[in-house]
């Protein structure tokens, strides 16, 4: 069975970017060649600084939209800390 990944990268311009997908590396090299998600072509090159694994693309999609419906802040901490608890959040 095909594993999904939510991944967060840092940007050129500090920013940072959430996705999902099944192979995390050739994304990455899809970013960075401009191939990847509008929103990093202008902020090339990008740095892979968080994956979580999921079993289905479905809980994939909703880890998704929840990190991106995140304050900026909370990603920070996501990213720095790694302490929160995937089943304990609720947005």
């Amino acid at each position: 069975m095909k594993k999904w990944y939510v991944y967060i990268v840092r940007c050129c311009d500090d920013s940072l970017y959430t996705g999902m997908t099944f192979d995390v590396q050739q994304r990455i090299k899809k970013h960075n060649s401009g191939d990847g998600a509008k929103y990093t072509r202008s902020r090339r090159p990008v740095v892979l600084v968080r994956t979580e694994m999921y079993s289905t693309e479905t809980e994939a999609r909703k880890r998704e939209a929840q990190i991106k419906g995140w304050p900026r802040i909370k990603k920070e901490n996501l990213v720095r800390f790694d302490h929160q608890d995937r089943m304990d959040e609720k947005g």
